[in-house]
Formats: structure tokens, sequence, C-alpha cells
């Protein structure tokens, strides 16, 4: 069984807005980027393909290996669509669908098995950090708050075997600067990232 991980990711740029008050534009770009690596990296060995409209980002991608999918529409969830769609007219049968700000990801490709779909949610049991589907069901992507439980429900609709993995690495996402504090991974050893010395 072919799969493939899948991740979205806007602007480097127009990223992490919501740490505007401990981070400059360049400090978020650069964790944007540094934490997008790490996604990357962990994934192997599946192959990695990044979905995004931006340049800057696709000669990232390239950088690191990974393919690059332009998408054309915007949002998360057609994103996440149009890279699925996608990776299944290539012939992958199962897309693990992991976000960017992921503080410490490991173990990608081990929640790639099974037949179903394998939810990872953040800490709080609200988001969707990474969605493992199959590509030949129209799965309805719906990212945002209570996404855990929207996806879990889609699973259910479509009557297909849900597990729900709650991994403390995989589940903390950096969105808020509490999530640079906490954190299990080491942040301050992200591509140098002097800015959060001061976090």
């Amino acid at each position: 069984m072919t799969a493939a991980v899948l991740v979205p990711v806007k602007a480097f740029g127009q990223a992490k807005a919501r740490l505007a008050d401990v981070l400059d534009p360049t400090g978020r770009a650069r964790l944007a980027r540094a934490l997008a690596t790490r996604v990357v990296r962990a994934a192997a060995p599946l192959p990695v393909t990044v979905v995004c409209d931006d340049p800057a980002v696709a000669a990232w991608a390239e950088s690191v290996g990974a393919t690059v999918l332009h998408c054309p529409e915007r949002g998360l969830d057609a994103a996440v669509r149009h890279g699925t769609t996608t990776l299944a007219a290539r012939g992958v049968h199962r897309v693990v669908v992991a976000h960017a700000d992921l503080a410490e990801p490991r173990g990608l490709a081990r929640l790639a098995g099974g037949t179903g779909v394998t939810i990872v949610p953040d800490r709080h049991d609200d988001g969707t950090n990474v969605l493992v589907v199959p590509t030949g069901v129209d799965f309805t992507f719906a990212y945002g708050p209570q996404s855990f439980h929207r996806h879990g429900a889609e699973a259910l609709r479509h009557r297909l075997a849900l597990r729900v993995v709650r991994d403390p690495r995989l589940g903390w996402d950096v969105d808020h600067p509490e999530d640079l504090r906490g954190s299990p991974a080491d942040l301050d050893d992200l591509d140098d990232l002097d800015d959060l010395d001061a976090v």
C-alpha cells in the first residue's frame, strides 16, 4: 500500500500572526520555516509533498527534498483536498496530512498503516494536527476549531475504522506565545532563532 505525507504550507511571511506580541515578522517567518523543515524531515522514509501557493515556500520545499504541488485555491481545506486528490491520481492510497507547525514531529510514517482514518488531535482535543485518510473516499476536510470532532464524525459517516492517537509530541503545535514556552521540543534550537530567547 502506497503512502505519502502531505504538508500544507502558507507563505512564511504570513504565518504565525498570533505570535506578533513576542516575535517580529522576520522571527515569525523564520520560526514557520524551521518548524516546517522539521515536519518534512520527520516524514522519512515516506515521500513528502508540500502544497502551497507561494514561490518562496516552493523553493524551500524543493531545497528540503519535498515535491511541490501548487494549489490554485485558497484555504486549508481546499489545499488538503487538492493535495489528496492529486496524490490519489499518482497512485497513493493513504495520505498522512501533517500540519507544518508541529513543535516536535516524530514517527509520521508509523501512522500510515491501517485501512481507516487516523487522527492525532492537538493537546486540547480540539484541532487536528495529523490526519491519515484513504484516498479512495470522498472525505470532507473541515479544519479549524473542533476539527478533531468533525473529522472523527466524517470517518464514521463513511463507516471507516477510526483510530485516535494522542501523542504529546505530535499533539503540540505552535500557534500562541504559550505554545513556545511549554513545548516538549527544543524551540531555542530552530535554525538559530535568537528571538525566541526573549519569549
